[in-house]
Order: structure tokens, then sequence, then C-alpha cells
């Protein structure tokens, strides 16, 4: 059953070392994320399953231990996902790198030096349905007495004209929506956040929202709003269930 769960952003731009002389701009979301996986630790789960959006190459399960880069960004820096296990088990998982939403998870959860409980991960595609993420999430919720869920993902991309995805008017009364179902809990609201809209306004965090959806069914939990902006054009949510 899922005990607790942190929702976080996961721009590569929370990493200081990616942002550079921009990083004072993330240190709230910073903050606020490190609060969330707080939460988490305190919830004493048997496992931890972190959920966030990925391209194709990155779909599907990440052992505990998978490495992650951000080369791509500029950076020589590496991650894990969660403390390394066993060599033998991370050879029998092969090599398979972390997408970058779940290294941004690796390096949050090095930052607050995560020992808890396992670790896995897991990447989810845009274009997966609301009702297979849904179906997902319940799966998760049942693999254990305390399942506790780090999700991973930004709102729209269309805050503003410098934005990504460029300005959409449509992209506030979104991301508030969004953010009020976060921090109520408010899994029917999850649940039916429109996919054709989410993917308009490129808000990559929709399946791994819904998938936490489909893992808080009958949990009854509650949850608090942390960190709500969108300092460049995207929308940054962090929010903790408990």
């Amino acid at each position: 059953m899922l005990v607790a769960a942190a929702v976080c952003p996961c721009p590569p731009l929370l990493v200081p070392e990616v942002a550079a002389g921009a990083a004072p701009e993330m240190d709230a979301a910073r903050a606020a994320c490190s609060d969330a996986i707080a939460v988490l630790a305190a919830a004493r789960p048997d496992r931890l399953v972190v959920v966030g959006p990925a391209e194709q190459s990155g779909r599907g399960p990440h052992p505990q231990g998978a490495r992650g880069s951000f080369r791509g960004f500029g950076v020589d820096l590496d991650v894990r996902l969660g403390p390394a296990p066993p060599q033998e088990a991370l050879d029998a998982a092969g090599e398979r790198a972390l997408p970058p939403s779940l290294a941004v998870a690796g390096w949050l959860l090095g930052r607050t030096r995560w020992s808890t409980a396992p670790v896995e991960g897991l990447g989810v595609g845009e274009p997966l349905a609301a009702e297979r993420c849904i179906q997902v999430g319940g799966e998760i919720g049942a693999r254990a007495d305390r399942v506790a869920l780090l999700v991973m993902g930004d709102a729209s991309a269309c805050r503003t004209l410098k934005a990504p995805g460029y300005l959409d008017e449509r992209a506030a009364d979104f991301d508030a929506a969004v953010g009020h179902a976060l921090g109520a809990a408010d899994v029917s609201a999850l649940k039916a956040l429109d996919e054709g809209l989410a993917y308009e306004l490129k808000a990559a965090g929709r399946a791994p929202w819904q998938v936490l959806a489909g893992a808080a069914d009958g949990a009854a939990l509650s949850g608090e709003l942390l960190y709500e902006d969108a300092p460049y054009g995207v929308g940054y949510v962090v929010a903790a269930w408990s």
C-alpha cells in the first residue's frame, strides 16, 4: 500500500553544476524537494519507487544503483539511483542509462543520503494512456506493505513567450489545477487530467502523476503543496503526501 509520496520537478537545472551561474534561482525548489523526500523517509517505507517521464530508450524499469549522467548537459557529473547494490545485481540488470528525470531523482536522493529502503526506478512515456498509468500505479502500490513514491515531472512548458513551448494562454490555468490537485492529494482530479491538453502544453509530468493517482487510490493520504512557480516559463510543483 502507498504510505507516502513526494512530487518533484525534473529539470536538470535543479542540479547546481548544470545551472552554473543561475543555480541560486532554484534554491527554493531544491529545498522543497529535500523537504518532500524527508516526508518519504519519515514514512519508513519497505520500498521506494521513483517514476519519471522518459523517451523510448529510457522507458521501463531501472534497478537500484543504475547510473545516470549530466554529460549531455555539458557537466562531467554521474549519479546513481539510490545506493549501489552488489555489482552482480547491476550486471544482471544491464547498464542501461537512466533517463534525465530519473538522473535528477538520483541526484536528489544522493543529496539527502537516502538509505531508508530499497529503490527502483520506472521511466514512463508521454503517450501512455491514463487508464494504463492508473493500472501501473495500482500494481506499484500492491508491491509491498509500505510503498513510497518519488514522482518526477514538470507541468506546462508554455507559461511565457520565452518558454520552451512558447506562450499558451491555457497553461496557467492547467498548472493551477495541477498544483491544487497535487497539494490536496486529489486522486480523482489527477486521474481526470486531460491527456490531449497536457500534450499540447508539453506537461511531461502528466503520466507520472497519473501513476501516482493509481497507486494512491484508496490510501486516503493527505497532501501539502511545498513549492509552485514557473521561473523559466515551465511549471514546477513540489508536493508531499502522507
